[in-house]
């Protein structure tokens, strides 16, 4: 008795099969699918975890160390010449842009004066 070996289309159906039955995928010409990472665990919540999550800014951090500068010339723990306080260059130039603005009129309305309240009532 000759044992013959089964045909390639017999072997594709019975692995169709199992991979349907223990749910896994079917890819009978070996390409190349990504599964192999997409299975893995993601790294995301890890990474972000390492680091320290802050949201602190640099107006935050300048107010804190001009109100820390205070406390300790209150206690005279240091002198007022010590510890230079601390400004926020971007923030004196954009008090200075909008100081320059309403001098020449583009500046915020006046509460009660804007668009809204000069347009009238329409009916």
């Amino acid at each position: 008795m000759v044992l013959v070996p089964p045909a390639i289309t017999r072997l594709h159906a019975l692995q169709k099969t199992a991979s349907q039955i223990f749910m896994t995928t079917f890819n009978p010409t070996n390409a190349r699918t990504g599964n192999k990472i997409l299975k893995q665990r993601l790294k995301g919540p890890t990474v972000s975890d390492y680091y320290v999550r802050t949201n602190i800014t640099v107006a935050k951090f300048v107010r804190g160390f001009n109100k820390m500068r205070e406390r300790l010339i209150a206690n005279n723990t240091v002198d007022e010449r010590a510890i230079k306080p601390m400004v926020n260059f971007e923030e004196e130039q954009r008090i200075k842009e909008n100081e320059v603005r309403r001098r020449r009129g583009k500046g915020p309305p006046k509460k009660g004066q804007g668009k809204r309240a000069t347009s009238g009532k329409k009916r």
